[in-house]
């Protein structure tokens, strides 16, 4: 079910590396802890009265920053599906890809000012399967993708192609290649939103559920709330910031080094994130420490020291001479923020190189020769930080931030030989829990291995005390639950009640394992606890109106199903539960109506087929009901229920 409900689904040996280019997770759950109280000299740090006003906002005063920050990867990282904001190109000879896998075709258009993309497959010359889904935001400025996202009454999901601007063509997404395409329905969670847009008015009980969402990475995220800004330049004098700091707002210029790189590795530390107890997403503030609200992991190697994922530029700068040794390198060093590095010259870089290294200096202690030097024009860049492809993102080759004397040439590059365990990049010392969430979350998204479980259950036992009782009890029911060890789930779960559970996964967790241990009567009080504190989970909804089917109780089931339907009439799962729902009933039209509303949504789904060949057979239409099973085996061919099927009606027919 995690896997499911998660917007990756990679898979990652130990032994050979593929990492998600989206790590999307869902809100931490509010706890009682008593936190410590942080205090910072800028005011809109940790006052919670500061709220954020929007750029709009910050535009009356500051047009001319807003101007060429609009320009930038950021401020152009999400936006309406218009002409305008894509970059692709959607000539018939380059817009469509096929998922060879799945065996799907897609073709990206424009209908009118409307972007579409249909899916559909061929058997032959007869297409025998088309969906068609408009897409809602262009997701990137187009400097290295544009991917796709669409709406439907507010649950954002991701389109499985992308156009990849460096080679002028279309493919599959990034996460949906060799088979893992979970075609339109990734969910684009929280953490997801957090780092390709500014701050939404998401819908807290939910995964996916928001009630607008914003068009570009705004001021705000860099400069924090500014509505104590706001209030202050509008009703005193204004602050010689020549002389001094405004502190109603953060300067990003005059943070500490470390604070400055907080605020960058937000977005660009990607990895393995865990939440700290009570904090979310959006929780984090300029000129705090990126610690307070999470903590971020990164799988280390034997080997692959030239492998990098596209948005892990402060990891790979943390491991640059220029930063161990300097103690003062941060992101703005080199970069300025507010203008796009399409606009920025050539000397802005150097320029940083040479503040450090001096020019004569630089030039003299390169081991270059001069007629290598000149050829490359001083370019100190061009050498020290290569372009190179990205291991996430197919089709794209971004700047290396691991500064190295002699970057690695192609025979020095060595495959991974071993996995090292992770590694915290923005806190030196997390504690044994947080650690033993960094394995579990780095299993359940991208490496099913038995020994990261193994590695988790070792942090959560040194950290066995009465004060870590209360956080351990949901992470020890996490880990069974990984390992399929329902029994044990179950063995924490019975010492708790489901009302006294804030967590909506541990509350489904124990449940799933009471229903795999086919006791659903107990199962479902805790289906319905999760679906209590995440009302909007569709999928956690989905399973409690299956646990009602299994205990018969079909009006109630029928309202779960038609409630998630209301919600999305896409889902899979929903639509062939109510086919089965009003067969059970005998109100054969009915059903017959959404069983073929989820065949459109998915002509491959295992459960809707066997639904489907029932209903032929029922209706006396023998003759299809055989060419479903053998669809069902040909996708499936280890369903037994189809293989029983089959044999039944080869029989009936002699």
């Amino acid at each position: 079910m995690r896997k499911t409900l998660c917007t990756i689904l990679l898979t990652l040996a130990l032994f050979a590396i593929t990492l998600p280019v989206f790590f999307c997770n869902s809100p931490g759950e509010k706890d009682d802890d008593n936190e410590p109280q942080l205090t910072s000299q800028w005011r809109n740090v940790y006052d919670t009265s500061a709220h954020y006003v929007g750029m709009d906002k910050c535009r009356t005063c500051h047009e001319s920053v807003y101007q060429t920050f609009i320009q930038t990867g950021m401020g152009q990282s999400f936006g309406h599906a218009t002409k305008e904001k894509s970059a692709a190109d959607f000539s018939p000879a380059h817009a469509l890809v096929y998922d060879s896998a799945l065996d799907y075709y897609y073709k990206p258009y424009w209908d009118k000012d409307s972007f579409y993309i249909m899916e559909f497959r061929l058997e032959g010359r007869d297409t025998v399967h088309k969906r068609i889904q408009k897409v809602n935001y262009v997701v990137g400025s187009g400097q290295h993708t544009n991917s796709h996202i669409f709406d439907v009454n507010g649950y954002l999901f991701q389109a499985p192609i992308t156009f990849y601007t460096q080679k002028r063509r279309w493919d599959l997404a990034p996460g949906f290649e060799k088979g893992a395409s979970s075609r339109f329905n990734r969910l684009i969670q929280l953490e997801c939103m957090s780092c390709h847009n500014a701050y939404p008015d998401f819908v807290s009980n939910s995964e996916n559920k928001y009630n607008t969402v914003m068009t570009g990475i705004d001021c705000e995220r860099c400069h924090g709330p500014g509505s104590m800004h706001v209030l202050d330049r509008q009703n005193n004098p204004l602050v010689d910031t020549s002389k001094g700091p405004d502190y109603t707002i953060v300067n990003p210029r005059r943070l500490s080094t470390e604070l400055q790189n907080n605020i960058c590795q937000r977005c660009h530390l990607q990895g393995i994130a865990v939440l700290n107890d009570g904090k979310n997403f959006f929780d984090f503030r300029p000129g705090m420490h990126l610690s307070e609200v999470m903590n971020v992991f990164m799988p280390q190697y034997e080997g692959a020291q030239d492998k990098m994922i596209m948005a892990s530029h402060v990891e790979r700068m943390k491991k640059s001479p220029c930063y161990v040794q300097s103690g003062k390198m941060s992101c703005i060093t080199c970069h300025k923020p507010h203008v796009s590095v399409k606009f920025t010259p050539r000397s802005q870089y150097l320029n940083a190189c040479q503040s450090c290294h001096g020019k004569a200096s630089a030039q003299k202690q390169c081991a270059e020769t001069e007629k290598v030097r000149a050829a490359k024009n001083n370019d100190c860049v061009t050498c020290h930080m290569q372009h190179q492809g990205s291991i996430d993102i197919p089709h794209v080759a971004v700047t290396d931030h691991y500064i190295r004397k002699r970057p690695l040439n192609d025979s020095q590059k060595k495959a991974i030989t071993a996995f090292l365990g992770l590694q915290c990049f923005n806190n030196g010392k997390p504690d044994a829990i947080t650690k033993a969430r960094g394995y579990m979350e780095f299993y359940e998204r991208y490496a099913p291995n038995k020994p990261l479980l193994d590695s988790a259950l070792l942090y959560l036992d040194k950290q066995r005390d009465i004060e870590a009782t209360k956080k351990q009890n949901r992470d020890y029911i996490r880990v069974y639950y990984l390992l399929n060890d329902h029994q044990k789930v179950v063995s924490y779960g019975s010492q708790l009640k489901p009302a006294a559970i804030n967590d909506a996964w541990t509350a489904y967790r124990i449940g799933e394992a009471y229903y795999q241990l086919q006791q659903p009567d107990s199962a479902l009080p805790w289906y319905q606890r999760a679906t209590d504190i995440w009302k909007y989970s569709l999928d956690f909804q989905n399973k409690y109106g299956i646990c009602l089917l299994k205990l018969g109780k079909l009006p109630e089931a029928k309202q779960v199903f038609d409630f998630i339907v209301s919600e999305n009439p896409g889902h899979i799962s929903a639509n062939t539960n109510l086919g089965f729902i009003y067969m059970q009933q005998g109100q054969s039209t009915m059903a017959y109506d959404y069983l073929m509303r989820a065949n459109r949504i998915n002509p491959d789904y295992e459960q809707n087929l066997i639904n489907m060949a029932v209903w032929y057979h029922t209706n006396n239409q023998d003759d299809k009901a055989k060419k479903t099973v053998l669809h069902l085996l040909k996708k499936h061919p280890n369903n037994e229920t189809g293989r029983a099927m089959l044999q039944d009606l080869t029989r009936q027919k002699l």
